[in-house]
């Protein structure tokens, strides 16, 4: 088991080289991962962090070998991180070596169709949340709503009702203290409520800490494809409800994704031809990012190498990544023995399996540095090459460690045959690409298998002054080819690609495509030659324009499925807004009121009704007045807050006669909800749904509540979204990876 290490044994030992860490991966590691005393003061240097990670990791060797030489092995393990060759999950970081050492980030659990097991469920995953892990669930089993309830003769609430549950636990739940809590939900494409689950999100006040995922069978894209009817089944009893039309429910999904980003789509057939274990169990959900399938009860452990650093004078190093594929699966391997699980059954089933998930960041950097722009054929072809090698070397790796430890546990269930009974592995699965969305910034490359995002962006520190980052391989080609200059990286962070300057030379703006350069095409290549070669599934997200139509995004699909790939998110650009902006009147959808075609602002009347909220905010109370004229619009607001004269009361003065002023004009209140929700400062006040943030924040909530005290509840913004202003820093939340990440500050919604 994981123990929590000594003050000596933190304290590195001479001859170590100094971690390679940029500053903005030190500030995320100083915010998130490094030790800090019951003051929050930070007591450990990142280089202690990596010590102790490899320290601990290193030490179950013993329980293999009494001679081991832990001290070489530690080495070892502490140069492949402080070289940035490659990095364990963000748990294994923060908590091997300390006294909480769940050291997995993946986590799939059971849910049952009994009241017990649901609420069973619901406290594993409070359990897990708390420990650091996310967690994944398949709803598939719940009866449908309006189904009969024998035991009371009642009727099901069906397994929408119940996910609000599973959500409502999440929110007050902060991730060991350094993480929000992240779900995957998942429904057959079967289930008589698909169509429900498939627009739940079309509101987004509900489900915030989900992503929802429809699990698609064979089945239902063969009848996609025939244009045919297909079965929706009550799994209470297996019995055929009624059939439907799988165009239709196909067409749904599609609209949806488009409108929103969500649901993604599961292949689910093709995760369970994959399972090595089909004995021992179904795959039913994956973990939040759809990467790792998993059997209920079971966890995994990632880890990813940094692909960029695999590459010298223009090629790729085949020896250099062999060797740290090898010791990146022996690191992961010995992180199964050394985890502390946050249930029994969990480290039961785990360690039954030893299913480890080696990935890869930085595959666009060394896409670049080969000199292969991400959007070529020859970068298919790469990919493929890549990934296949390091599934080669993992498994001969694995099957090396049976040789020496023994296989895992169920593999003569396995389903490798039994001609391989004399050939073990030690893990059923090898690989897994992940998001990587932290812990690419602090390895300082681009994230997963992602195309860059951006070549350079603005970053904002605590005293707002300015600092314009930009991609380390793009500014090194800058400086060598003669066409580096601050004005060019500020013009470029305006919109984070350099297609249009023709200060860059053409050959490195096609070698230095961005995630919106590139067609949705390219992206679904690329995870398809990767997926070929990955054990688990590939986490990405295929990235569209706002124009894309819904005709774009069903071609996606269907290619996705046809490439072989196990799963596919989209998101298309600006879609969360645009929903926002799509409900009300045709004037609302344009934001101003109109007296024939031009805009003009309404008189104010001699009278008008309204109501006042209380707010608590760092600065004390405040009182939100929001007034109302005779059509029951939106007129005016008014707050207070603090003394008169001074700063806050001045900005927030400020912020009311701008709203105001929006108002009276015809802008409706969603966009100002989303402008303000969200902005934080040094002084946050209250917990869990009642926090504010700030000031701002106080009174984009105010407004929130009131129009929902009037009817408005779909319309409004929730400050808990995912998509708009990073909740730390203020900065873009961007769709990577299949996750929320924030390139300012290294925020990650899944981590």
């Amino acid at each position: 088991m994981g123990r929590k290490m000594t003050i000596e044994e933190v304290q590195t030992p001479d001859g170590i080289r100094e971690p390679e860490f940029s500053s903005s991966a030190l500030t995320v590691l100083d915010r998130r991962y490094l030790r800090k005393d019951e003051q929050g003061n930070v007591v450990e240097t990142p280089k202690q962090m990596l010590w102790r990670v490899a320290r601990v990791i290193a030490e179950a060797d013993r329980q293999h070998d009494s001679a081991a030489d832990i001290d070489t092995l530690s080495r070892e393990f502490y140069d492949m991180m402080a070289r940035l060759d490659f990095m364990p999950n963000s748990p294994t970081l923060m908590n091997a070596g300390r006294e909480l050492g769940q050291l997995s980030a993946c986590f799939v659990l059971p849910v049952e169709d009994t009241m017990e097991s649901i609420f069973e469920a619901v406290k594993q995953t409070a359990l897990i949340h708390k420990s650091g892990g996310g967690t994944g669930f398949s709803f598939s089993r719940i009866r449908p709503h309006n189904d009969i309830v024998h035991s009371t003769k009642g009727i099901s609430s069906g397994p929408l009702s119940f996910m609000s549950v599973f959500d409502c636990a999440t929110e007050t739940i902060k991730q060991g203290g350094t993480r929000r809590g992240a779900n995957m939900a998942m429904l057959r494409v079967d289930h008589p409520d698909i169509m429900d689950f498939i627009k739940i999100k079309a509101d987004l006040t509900v489900l915030n800490n989900f992503n929802i995922s429809v699990a698609i069978t064979d089945e239902f894209m063969k009848a996609v494809e025939n244009n045919e009817e297909y079965e929706l089944k009550n799994p209470r009893n297996g019995e055929v409800v009624r059939k439907q039309s799988a165009v239709k429910v196909f067409k749904q999904i599609v609209k949806q994704a488009w409108f929103s980003g969500e649901p993604g789509i599961v292949f689910i057939d093709r995760m369970n031809a994959d399972n090595p274990t089909p004995k021992v169990g179904e795959i039913e959900s994956t973990n939040p990012c759809g990467e790792q399938p998993l059997l209920p009860h079971e966890s995994c452990n990632l880890g990813s190498i940094n692909l960029s650093n695999m590459v010298d004078d223009g090629a790729i190093d085949y020896e250099k990544l062999k060797e740290t594929v090898r010791r990146s699966v022996h690191f992961l391997d010995n992180v199964v023995d050394v985890n502390r699980y946050p249930l029994p059954q969990i480290e039961e089933k785990t360690k039954a399996n030893r299913k480890i998930g080696l990935g890869v960041m930085g595959f666009a950097d060394m896409l670049i540095k080969i000199g292969q722009p991400y959007s070529s054929s020859e970068a298919v072809e790469t990919a493929g090459k890549v990934m296949q090698f390091i599934d080669d070397t993992a498994i001969d790796m694995s099957k090396e460690l049976a040789r020496k430890r023994g296989a895992f546990p169920n593999f003569p269930e396995s389903i490798y045959g039994v001609q391989d009974l004399n050939d073990p592995v030690r893990n059923a699965t090898r690989t897994t690409i992940a998001p990587t969305g932290t812990i690419s910034i602090i390895a300082g490359c681009s994230s997963g298998v992602e195309p860059l995002f951006a070549i350079s962006f603005v970053r904002r520190v605590m005293d707002n002054d300015e600092f314009y980052e930009v991609n380390p391989v793009f500014e090194e080609t800058a400086r060598e080819n003669g066409f580096y200059s601050r004005e060019l990286l500020k013009k470029i962070s305006q919109s984070g690609s350099i297609q249009g300057f023709d200060e860059v030379p053409a050959k490195f703006r096609r070698l230095f495509e961005t995630a919106h350069d590139i067609s949705p095409k390219n992206h679904i290549d690329i995870q398809a030659a990767i997926q070929k070669h990955t054990n688990n599934a590939v986490s990405k997200t295929i990235n569209f324009s706002h124009s894309a139509t819904t005709d774009d995004v069903k071609d996606a699909y269907l290619l996705a499925y046809k490439l072989g790939c196990k799963g596919i998110t989209i998101y298309r650009d600006g879609c969360r807004e645009n929903q926002v902006l799509s409900v009300g009147t045709q004037d609302d959808k344009k934001g101003a009121a109109v007296e024939g075609k031009k805009p003009f602002k309404r008189d104010r009347p001699t009278s008008l009704s309204g109501s006042t909220y209380q707010m608590t905010t760092g600065c004390g109370p405040m009182y939100v007045t929001i007034n109302e004229d005779g059509e029951k619009r939106v007129f005016e607001l008014f707050n207070t807050v603090g003394k008169a004269g001074g700063c806050a009361a001045s900005q927030c003065e400020a912020i009311g006669r701008l709203v105001s002023l929006a108002w009276r004009s015809g802008m409706p209140h969603e966009p100002i909800v989303k402008q303000l929700i969200g902005i934080s400062c040094h002084k946050p006040a209250g917990f869990g749904q009642n926090k504010v943030v700030s000031c701002a924040d106080a009174i984009a909530q105010a407004i929130r509540q009131h129009m929902e005290s009037n009817g408005h509840k779909n319309e409004a913004l929730t400050e808990r979204s995912m998509f708009g202003a990073c909740p730390e820093c203020g900065g873009v939340i961007e769709h990577e990876g299949g996750c929320c990440v924030c390139h300012a500050c290294g925020y990650s919604e899944c981590a």
